[in-house]
């Protein structure tokens, strides 16, 4: 627990302190909550650009902490409403801090999150693990984007938490940084609207649920894409920003950031963005505003020729990051989902705790799907109409820009990469149709009687959906070994019986993990105490946790072969090889019998039913 709130700790404050001192370094002077998601993209750079240097993941902590300190004295007395914004953000965090710990208050541990749901995380630790050592992975190989994964190694080697504690944690963060965010827009209105408002702009149904599974890349994603769309507004409808020849910069550094989180996909929502803006200010002649023009050309190239500095260096992994299995029309297909998800989730009603199961599925009725749905699409029609009308031009190019990637995603794509698209628009559809919800209901505008019934009624409905996306998901292992991964090339010409620690199994979705981890194989699990007497029929291999000691006894080469053999699960078997936590056990002589272990295929494994 201490490691994980120590890792949101961190990555928020980090975030806070560098990317106000680069929004200050712009020229402006007074808070800007665009800080925490331009500190947030920075960091993934950074943290990347130094984690392969010279000491790893402690270079990585020790530069971030230079920063951080250089960003507090750069800070003192330079910016105003400091302390106005620790007043506003403060209950924001707070409450989103207290949401993001549901999942552990309600399976009563800590972990990794998702287990069973998405088992993605398996390979994110493992490319992490082997940062952190300085060795080569797939995912680097493939030119994988590896920036949070870059801060979860310094977290692990700067803090001393775990890689399990470290994503964890900055999954929390990437919530509560999001929350932050949305009062970029929403902190001119009353203090419960605002504090509503950020927080379903920051957790919506989608969000919430991609949280509950681990999915970090995809809520940082989302983040990446809402900031983008304010740093526009806040570049254009701020008069202290449009003297700024660096006006658009903090969103030069989002997309920086959004590359060394999601590569050149994550480019894609940006420039479609950055376009029907464009095209948008120009039709309805905005350069009275400061959004076209001369000078906001020249901002603009600045803006361009910092995105070039920052992502030059990801130039190469970039490329190779074309032939990634996502891009392969054969490749993941549903992934770990059970078929197509409706686009009617991206509304935030919807009152399921697996955002994977279809309207009816589980104890509530269809017709409460698609009630919520129908009032809240309502309520987005009144909102795209509001902000046309009050020219919030980002906003409404940025939901048309998220819901041409979708399209786009849903036609020529796999349900898996449409489910993402979904996702990363979430935050998007949630502020435009909050932002003129809730300035309608706010007594500071006048608001009208029937403007809050239904404020209250569509916050409270998406509120209780995000809770539950939450409260629904699962809680795997407190750590994390690559041993299961670095054996699974062994067990390929037999069946497997794991022996598992009986909590493990019971408490922490052990059956699922392990599942996971040995796919593609015929794998029974059983609880450590079913070793003993006589082994299964048709096993050739046994996994096995290590004895008491026995790590020890290995590294110092005194664990004898009749150590060996008083200490093997099962008459007839042999020591193979031992990486802990586990030892691999052979049988010595034909395998007799028919295994009954079944074949975990990797589909069955990735939707949690092995």
């Amino acid at each position: 627990m201490i490691g994980t709130y120590a890792a949101v700790v961190a990555v928020c404050g980090a975030s806070l302190a560098i990317g106000q001192a680069a929004i200050a370094l712009c020229g402006v002077r007074q808070w800007s909550w665009l800080s925490p998601a331009v500190g947030l993209s920075l960091l993934c750079a950074i943290c990347w650009g130094t984690v392969r240097l010279p000491g790893g993941g402690v270079t990585s902590t020790l530069v971030v902490a230079a920063l951080v300190i250089a960003a507090a004295l750069y800070l003192r007395r330079r910016v105003e409403g400091v302390g106005e914004a620790l007043r506003v953000g403060g209950p924001v965090a707070l409450l989103a801090f207290v949401a993001v710990s549901l999942p552990f208050a309600v399976e009563g541990h800590f972990g990794i999150l998702g287990t069973g749901v998405n088992p993605d995380m398996s390979q994110h630790l493992l490319a992490s693990d082997q940062l952190a050592q300085g060795v080569s992975s797939q995912l680097l190989n493939d030119g994988y984007p590896l920036g949070p994964h870059a801060i979860a190694v310094a977290l692990k080697e700067g803090l001393g938490v775990g890689l399990v504690e470290g994503f964890s944690g900055l999954t929390m963060a990437v919530a509560i940084l999001a929350s932050l965010t949305a009062l970029a827009m929403l902190g001119v209105l009353a203090p419960i609207h605002r504090t509503a408002g950020a927080l379903l702009v920051g957790l919506p149904y989608l969000v919430a649920a991609y949280l509950a599974q681990g999915a970090f890349k995809e809520t940082t994603q989302a983040l990446i894409v809402l900031a983008f769309v304010l740093a526009l507004r806040e570049a254009s409808r701020r008069t202290a920003w449009r003297p700024m020849p660096l006006r658009f910069v903090p969103a030069a550094i989002l997309a920086v950031g959004s590359v060394y989180v999601y590569s050149f996909p994550g480019l894609i929502w940006l420039l479609a963005t950055a376009v029907l803006w464009t095209g948008a200010g120009l039709t309805r002649g905005r350069s009275a505003e400061g959004g076209a023009g001369p000078a906001a050309g020249r901002s603009a190239l600045l803006a361009i020729a910092v995105f070039l500095v920052g992502t030059l260096p990801e130039l190469g992994r970039m490329i190779d990051f074309r032939g990634f299995e996502t891009f392969d029309p054969s490749g993941p297909g549903l992934g770990n989902l059970f078929g197509q998800i409706s686009p009617l989730e991206a509304l935030g009603i919807w009152p399921s705790g697996d955002f994977r199961v279809a309207p009816g599925d589980g104890v509530v009725p269809p017709f409460a799907f698609y009630l919520g749905a129908a009032f809240a699409f309502a309520l987005l029609i009144h909102g795209l109409l509001w902000c046309w009308r009050r020219r919030e031009g980002a906003l409404v190019a940025g939901l048309f820009a998220a819901a041409t990637v979708y399209a786009a995603t849903r036609i020529g794509g796999p349900p898996y990469t449409a489910a993402k698209a979904l996702e990363v628009a979430a935050p998007l559809v949630a502020s435009v149709i909050l932002l003129p919800l809730l300035s309608r209901a706010s007594r500071r505008f006048r608001g009208t009687a029937s403007a809050r019934v239904m404020a209250v009624a569509y916050v409270v409905a998406a509120a209780g959906c995000s809770l539950l996306a939450l409260a629904n998901a699962p809680v795997g292992p407190a750590s994390y070994s690559p041993a299961l991964a670095e054996l699974r090339p062994r067990l390929t010409d037999g069946s497997t019986l794991v022996l598992a620690p009986a909590e493990l199994l019971d408490e922490r979705h052990g059956v699922r993990y392990i599942a996971w981890e040995l796919r593609g194989d015929r794998v029974c699990i059983e609880p450590e105490t079913a070793a003993g007497g006589k082994p299964p029929p048709g096993i050739r291999f046994v996994l096995a946790p290590l004895a008491e000691g026995a790590a020890a006894e290995l590294s110092e080469g005194t664990w004898s072969a009749d150590t060996w053999i008083a200490s093997a699960p099962y008459r007839g078997f042999r020591a193979r090889r031992a990486v802990v936590p586990y030892m691999l056990w052979e049988r010595i002589g034909p395998v007799r019998g028919r295994s009954e272990c079944p074949l975990i295929a990797v589909r069955q494994a990735r939707q949690g039913r092995g």
